[in-house]
């Protein structure tokens, strides 16, 4: 059976189109059929039916001699009595036996379909017997009217739909084929540009039939999934790239450091050269730290959540670092519950804190308050230092991966340009927003993030 499925689209929506429309020709054929046959013989059984109780009624009345011919659309009379005596009948029918031996049982009328060989046609005979009370007992009519015209319409509608079937199915499968080969025309021209489309080559599109259907949508959707290969092709060699030169500096100055310490013999100096070194140590160790984050932030790998009070979660970070360069006033609001990674909405916090350390002159500021209706309340956290602040056309650029505004005051303090674009990312995994927003002075960082309603039973 897999076999003999058709094995393309085409194929199948051709099949299937010639399958639906032989079984709705089969039934309209049939009903053709049906409607046509019973309208006509309907039509021959009410002439006979009429002559028949015309007869009848004459039976009846002992006027059984002045019985007339068969109307048009009679083709013999037959009268029979109780005994199934013949007391009447037509010259076709003379010198015959009654047609139905036995006689009349009953009065009625009843329709009935025979073959009359003696008559000498091929047709059959619908039959019309009706049967009445006369003086002299029981007497049935029989008129009969023949169905040559019955059967001449069945056989003419017959053998027209026998050879019209097939060629209107074959018609039904050429158009179907040839229209469904013009849609899918454009999907396999979009088949063969990706086909050829390789990881060196993601510039490349593919064509957008100017139809505005399904077909254009798909061809435009894969455009835009093109534009997102190539964007973070861009984005991973730029990395690699900056990653590298990040990686180079370093290890160029801690390769310096010892060749200096072998070359020196005065062990009166080793102890500084050493403490440089364990320096750019700390340095790349912390850099592929953030490396390793920020490639699992991409892969989207998921870390473990619970309900976090965000107040308590601040404070901690805050209470835990020793020798900040100047101090740090936390004001918080208490029942400010969201959901997420301890881990790594503390590590949100000391990249924010980290940052306006580097650029405060006297002191930082950290608020934390919850804003916006009780059924979609969001939790602002504010980070604020009264550094030379942050221009505001670099306000989305400071978030780049690698990005310094002043190069050199960074690297002095130890940064790479990573701490914000993590803190970002970071922000985006919890479904909240990082973003540099106007101050009177300084730098003013603000996250956001969706508040969870506390958990029932508490406070």
């Amino acid at each position: 059976m897999r076999r003999l499925r058709p094995a393309t689209v085409r194929a199948r929506a051709t099949a299937g189109a010639v399958a639906v429309v032989a079984v709705a020709l089969a039934l309209a054929s049939v009903a053709l059929l049906g409607l046509l046959r019973s309208g006509m013989l309907r039509n021959a059984e009410r002439d006979a039916e009429q002559q028949a109780v015309t007869i009848a009624q004459l039976a009846a009345g002992g006027r059984l001699d002045r019985m007339r011919a068969p109307v048009h659309g009679a083709d013999f009379v037959q009268v029979v009595n109780a005994r199934g005596r013949v007391l009447r009948a037509t010259p076709n029918l003379a010198g015959l036996p009654a047609l139905e031996p036995a006689g009349p049982q009953r009065p009625g009328t009843v329709f009935r379909t025979w073959r009359i060989r003696p008559l000498g046609g091929e047709h059959r005979q619908r039959v019309v017997r009706v049967t009445t009370q006369t003086p002299d007992g029981l007497v049935s009519v029989y008129v009969g009217t023949s169905l040559r015209d019955v059967d001449a319409a069945d056989d003419t509608t017959t053998a027209a739909l026998v050879v019209g079937g097939p060629l209107l199915l074959a018609l039904v499968a050429l158009v179907t084929w040839r229209v469904i080969g013009r849609a899918l025309r454009p999907v396999e021209a979009i088949r063969a540009e990706v086909a050829e489309i390789s990881d060196r080559d993601l510039h490349r599109r593919v064509p957008v039939p100017p139809t505005g259907d399904e077909v254009a949508r798909l061809a435009r959707t894969m455009n835009t999934t093109l534009d997102r290969l190539e964007s973070s092709g861009i984005r991973q060699r730029q990395f690699i790239a900056d990653a590298s030169h990040e990686l180079r500096s370093p290890l160029t100055v801690l390769r310096t450091q010892l060749e200096v310490a072998l070359a020196v013999r005065d062990p009166e100096l080793w102890p500084e050269l050493i403490s440089g070194a364990l320096e750019d140590t700390d340095r790349l160790e912390r850099l592929c730290s953030d490396l390793l984050l920020l490639a699992r932030i991409d892969a989207a790998q998921p870390a473990a959540s619970a309900r976090l009070d965000l107040g308590g979660l601040v404070r901690d970070a805050v209470d835990a670092r020793l020798g900040d360069r100047v101090p740090v006033r936390v004001r918080a609001e208490d029942g400010v519950v969201v959901e997420g990674s301890e881990l790594w909405l503390t590590r949100v916090v000391t990249n924010l804190l980290d940052n306006a350390q580097r650029f405060a002159a006297a002191g930082v500021e950290v608020t934390l308050r919850a804003s916006g209706p009780p059924d979609a309340r969001t939790a602002v956290l504010e980070v604020r230092d009264d550094g030379p602040g942050i221009p505001p056309a670099d306000r989305e650029r400071v978030f780049e991966r690698f990005t310094r505004l002043d190069d050199a005051r960074s690297r002095d303090h130890g940064g790479a340009g990573l701490g914000l674009a993590i803190a970002r990312d970071l922000a985006a995994h919890h479904r909240g927003t990082l973003t540099a927003e106007p101050s009177p002075t300084g730098a003013r960082l603000v996250l956001r993030l969706p508040v969870i309603a506390p958990a029932a039973g508490t406070d």
